[in-house]
């Protein structure tokens, strides 16, 4: 009985959080622009696109497969034009050839549908893996259940059916060029100013604990929390290849305001480099609790040593300012300013270090390269 409460309260307790996620989502899209408002803009697109292609075809025109157009037609609404484009050609083709293939497969069995999938679906099935059809291969077979399903082939509903995939296709890639084009030049932006706040906020948090009695219990959190910067780290280079394929083939430079520009790839690798000194700090100080043997650096160190994370922390606040401000000029200013604060307690820190001696002077000696070196990138801007 009690497991079973266990499990009631755990459930509730999963849909209460995903309702969370699900109502920061819908106020996020409402409030601001970004990746929610995108989500939101592209999944509207492809509706609109889907009841435009059923319109023309199915209520217009009275088309007998008018369910191709519509479904094609959500297919074609893509994250980028470009993509559109490509993918609209690989699906075309791979609905076209399932198309004909069952039709013919159809009228080689004389219409029996049992018959026409035994023909059809294992060969589309494996030129659906064909990795020039990309993510569209599977098109293939389920566009040849729709014709099997459909009952009579003739050349003439092969003829309908290769048209009302071909206006899905245009429908939609018009929707996607037109309507509100997708430019992305914006996320790469927002990316790295959240990878700058969650590197502040980790550097803050070892500053804060660092000053505690015991210093390093948190250290174990601390890693974990460095390797998941890597994550936020793939995702800006996700956003850098939307970026650059959002801007090919795309009137959305010219028909809607993008924006400043995204920073130079260069900041990419140089915050690569700031999370691999982040990550060596924190394995350091993990390695430290895990080793009771080991002699520690002094207390005084480690004070200065949280003194030096903590601006090192405010550099990454004013980098995110950098990244988010409308001021930048006075962003950059308070950034040379705590970042002179930083070079001076790294000098303070290594007159510390100088009194370590033993395993502590290699401990310590190893946190100060690291921070140093972390120091060095976040100013390298």
């Amino acid at each position: 009985m009690r497991r079973t409460e266990t499990r009631w309260s755990a459930a509730r307790q999963w849909v209460g959080q995903e309702w969370a996620e699900v109502l920061r989502s819908v106020r996020s899209a409402c409030e601001e622009a970004g990746p929610e408002r995108d989500t939101l803009v592209q999944s509207l697109k492809a509706a609109g696109a889907a009841i435009l292609a059923w319109a023309l075809c199915g209520w217009w025109f009275q088309a007998p497969m008018a369910l191709l157009a519509p479904w094609t037609a959500i297919a074609m609404v893509g994250s980028t034009v470009y993509q559109s484009l490509r993918t609209g050609a690989q699906q075309f083709a791979i609905i076209a050839l399932g198309t004909v293939w069952a039709s013919a497969a159809m009228a080689l069995t004389r219409d029996q549908s049992m018959a026409a999938m035994l023909l059809t679906l294992p060969f589309m099935m494996l030129i659906g893996n064909y990795r020039r059809f990309g993510t569209q291969g599977i098109y293939g077979a389920t566009t040849a259940l729709f014709v099997i399903t459909a009952g009579v082939s003739s050349t003439s509903t092969v003829g309908h059916r290769l048209l009302e995939t071909l206006i899905g296709a245009v429908i939609g890639l018009l929707f996607n060029a037109l309507v509100l084009p997708p430019v992305h030049l914006r996320s790469v932006r927002e990316r790295l100013g959240r990878l700058a706040q969650e590197t502040a906020d980790l550097l803050d948090a070892m500053a804060g604990g660092l000053r505690e009695e015991d210093g390093l219990e948190g250290a174990e959190g601390w890693h974990l929390r460095a390797t998941r910067l890597t994550v936020s780290l793939q995702n800006v280079s996700d956003a850098r290849r939307w970026a650059t394929e959002g801007s090919r083939w795309n009137p959305g430079g010219r028909l809607r305001r993008t924006g400043p520009k995204p920073p130079p790839f260069a900041e990419d690798m140089r915050w690569g480099r700031v999370c691999t000194r982040v990550l060596a700090v924190t394995r350091t100080l993990a390695g430290i609790r895990e080793d009771p043997e080991l002699t520690q650096p002094s207390p005084d160190f480690f004070r200065q040593l949280s003194d030096v994370l903590g601006q090192a922390a405010l550099i990454c606040v004013r980098e995110t300012e950098l990244l988010t401000s409308s001021e930048p000029d006075t962003s950059r200013d308070d950034r040379e300013a705590v970042a002179g604060e930083a070079r001076a307690g790294l000098d303070a820190l290594t007159e510390i270090f100088r009194r370590q001696e033993g395993t502590a002077a290699a401990i310590g000696g190893e946190l100060l390269l690291e921070v140093r070196q972390l120091v060095t990138e976040l100013d390298s801007a």
